[in-house]
């Protein structure tokens, strides 16, 4: 007995000693060698994974620019050079930027602990990125630095050309923290196991602690309590049997975390009597799919072009393609930030702008379960987890087709040190088999006319894995002038571990917030809010927001055999308030972004119209925790007066936050809008109800929403272009007769 005892304790400390280990080894040092540059596709669990279990972490050495798998002429991060104002920072800046705030006064007690929690372009101003042309001198360049040190958050701007380091701490906010680092993640789910009542909690609920992964979650804001300190919650699962552990939670068990110690500050397990569901039919890797039972539904397809792609990215970052022109760059926050979007007049042939800046400036995914292991569970994915920093690279030929271009992305550790996220952004052609304009002549007419076009559209893609969740992003460009913006919800649900396996067994009045799954498996419901922000410049900066009103008219006794018809009716929005909107079925309305200064050959103001879709709202009281923090989902459009301080939905900082730096708040000034640079957000919404169809892994739902020309055009802009004909297109003989 004495000897199990003296082996167990023995256990336990080298398990402390293992994690503080780890811990300090994650602390950020001294930047290694400047040429130091990680490369995400071989080094996978150090730039993507924020799910941990005990395991040797990858060693940190200078990796070659080898990925395999991409179309596009393989570029050497390491001496890239910006070509444009809006480039992101090069491997070189970065490091450059690294060193001169290392050396800066408030890092000169090389004892003090440090994080680097983001270093960005910071991009200069629209007037001078509007005026310069290919060719002239870059306007200087600048970083933008949120440093963590000596316990205190600072906002620095770094100038890249001459080292100077300045401290604008007047932008920090009075609640909240940044984006959490990759290192916090990783450190704060190995947290847990330097705590030994947590290690005999989890072996008591008949878990290996080598079968345990754990994933840190955003703790929320829920009251004073919660102030003073970086928390995190931990909460962890068996890996047992499948890959796909979510649907093996350890219901209950909970794990609170001090980010900045790494300190267990509170230890709560609610689900003993709740089985660790079975492992049986969750996993979802072909590899493992018998060969008798794969579903070969249809043939292989693919879009062949034997002449290339009709796109050519220049420069690294600016997008050509039919009439369209865009600069596309990768984004840590952001993830995929479309800039300087113009579209060809096919008349005058002018390039003309259409948006200045677009990107998902938030997400907000509130679960409905008020019990203690879920109430917190409202998480903002761009600003407390990186939308970015959780992109994964695309897999060839199935997350893209043939013959994608694919873009990395350049981000940095929490020490400075630049990595490569690889194959992050793909841009493709997609053609399904969608007309772009027809029309065919009825018989009685005498006309034999038959004349329809097809319709290929410019799609560019990021695919970002939140933990559980995978998120799609497409910007989709067409020739007529439209750009649609959709959202893709795919991977596996976060999951609620319960006694009942089946629905005859639960009482009648009790509220499982969610669908059982399958055994001892619930979907919990929840909502999914992606807000975008879209600095519209239609032919340039000033510009007014309209609604156009769908108003019912009554005729007058004797006038019509009609009753009623339908009117529109412009209402020009003087003030942020008035062009506030809530949608309603059954009080229609279309939403013009217009510029006022500029008219067509008839009069009519040239503008784009805002196409709604996937509009749920949220049904949470105002005052709400989560929704104060997510206040910026209480209208799906909202219109504000361009402010370079302004773009993130939630906030500069957004974890712990208490929502008083949000849309909703800078909103209630009011400001004037009419005729004005202005900046329009637009939030996609998702209710989810999760069914069984959605077990093990869900198949993916979409919404999306559309910017399209309206009265842009003197007359449609693709009236000239040709249909296909045989001759032009590539003939692919049948795999037999090949």
């Amino acid at each position: 007995m004495e000897g199990r005892r003296f082996f167990r304790f023995s256990l336990i400390l080298f398990s402390v000693a293992l994690v503080l280990f780890f811990v300090w080894a994650n602390l950020p040092h001294a930047p290694p060698h400047p040429a130091v540059l990680l490369d995400c596709a071989s080094d996978a669990s150090w730039c993507f994974s924020s799910t941990y279990r005990p395991r040797k972490q990858p060693p940190r050495t200078v990796i070659t620019n080898s990925r395999p798998g991409k179309t596009a002429d393989r570029s050497d991060h390491a001496s890239d050079t910006p070509r444009h104002p809006l480039d992101p920072l090069t491997v070189q800046e970065i490091n450059r930027v690294r060193t001169s705030i290392l050396t800066h006064n408030l890092f000169a007690d090389s004892s003090a602990p440090y994080a680097l929690h983001s270093i960005s372009l910071d991009e200069p101003d629209k007037a001078l990125v509007l005026r310069w042309r290919k060719g002239n001198p870059l306007p200087p360049r600048r970083a933008s630095v949120v440093a963590r040190v000596s316990g205190r958050f600072r906002v620095l701007t770094v100038d890249i050309g001459s080292g100077v380091v300045e401290v604008v701490d007047d932008e920090v906010p009075a609640s909240g923290y940044p984006t959490m680092t990759i290192e916090d993640m990783k450190s704060a789910s190995w947290a847990p196991f330097s705590d030994a009542k947590f290690n005999s909690t989890v072996e008591g609920r008949g878990v290996k602690l080598s079968d345990t992964a754990c994933l840190p979650l955003s703790t929320g804001w829920y009251g004073a309590a919660e102030e003073g300190m970086r928390l995190i919650k931990v909460q962890c699962f068996s890996t047992e049997g499948t890959a796909n552990f979510y649907m093996r939670p350890i219901e209950g068990l909970t794990v609170l975390v001090d980010l900045d110690t790494m300190r267990v500050v509170d230890f709560v397990d609610k689900g003993p009597t709740i089985p660790i569901p079975k492992a049986a039919n969750t996993d979802y890797r072909f590899s493992l799919v018998d060969v008798n039972q794969q579903l070969n539904l249809i043939n292989p397809i693919s879009i062949e072009q034997p002449k290339g792609p009709s796109f050519v990215v220049e420069d690294g970052h600016t997008v050509k393609w039919a009439n369209w022109e865009f600069h596309l760059k990768a984004d840590a926050r952001a993830g995929v930030v479309v800039s300087q979007a113009r579209v060809r007049d096919p008349e005058t042939g002018e390039m003309r702008p259409v948006m200045y800046k677009g990107f998902t400036s938030e997400l907000f995914v509130p679960y409905m379960d008020p019990t203690d292991a879920w109430y917190f569970k409202t998480y903002m994915d761009a600003g407390e987890y990186g939308f970015g920093l959780q992109a994964m690279p695309l897999d060839p030929l199935n997350d893209c087709p043939r013959n994608a271009y694919f873009m990395d992305g350049v981000f940095t550790a929490a020490d400075g040190t630049p990595y490569v996220r690889s194959n992050m952004i793909c841009i493709y052609e997609s053609y399904a088999g969608d007309i772009g304009w027809r029309h065919m002549e009825s018989p009685i007419t005498g006309m034999e006319i038959r004349e329809a076009r097809p319709k290929v559209t410019l799609v560019v893609r990021m695919a970002a894995s939140v933990a559980n969740y995978d998120y799609i992003v497409d910007w989709e460009f067409q020739t007529d002038g439209l750009i649609r913006l959709k959202v893709g919800l795919s991977g596996i649900l976060m999951i609620k571990g319960t006694p009942y396996s089946n629905l005859n067994d639960v009482p009648g009045q009790e509220d499982l917030h969610g669908t059982i799954l399958s055994e001892n498996v619930i979907g919990v419901i929840h909502d999914h809010y992606v807000t975008f922000y879209l600095d519209m410049d239609i032919d340039g900066s000033d510009n007014s927001f309209i609604k156009v009103g769908m108003k019912k008219e009554q005729t007058s006794p004797g006038e019509s055999p009609r009753r009623s018809y339908l009117k529109a009716v412009r209402n020009v929005a003087r003030t942020e308030k008035e062009a506030q909107v809530k949608l309603k079925v059954y009080d229609p309305s279309e939403f013009h972004v217009i510029n006022p200064n500029k008219k067509t050959r008839v009069g009519n103001p040239v503008g784009y119209k805002i196409v709604p879709a996937g509009t749920a709202a949220s049904l949470l009281d105002l005052d709400d925790p989560p929704q104060k923090r997510g206040a910026f989902t209480n209208n799906q459009i909202w219109v504000t007066p361009y402010n370079r301080s302004e773009q993130w939905a939630g906030g500069l900082f957004v974890y712990q936050s208490q929502g008083e730096d949000t849309l909703a708040v800078w909103s209630e000034r009011d400001r004037p809008i009419e005729n004005k640079d202005i900046v329009v957000w637009y939030t996609l919404g998702f209710h989810h109800i999760p069914c069984q169809e959605d077990f093990p892994i869900m198949p993916t739902v979409s919404a999306s929403f559309d910017l399209k020309p309206v009265n842009f055009f003197e007359s449609n802009p693709i009236l000239r272009i040709p249909p296909n004909f045989e001759k032009d297109l590539p003939v692919c003989k049948p795999a037999a007769s090949a």
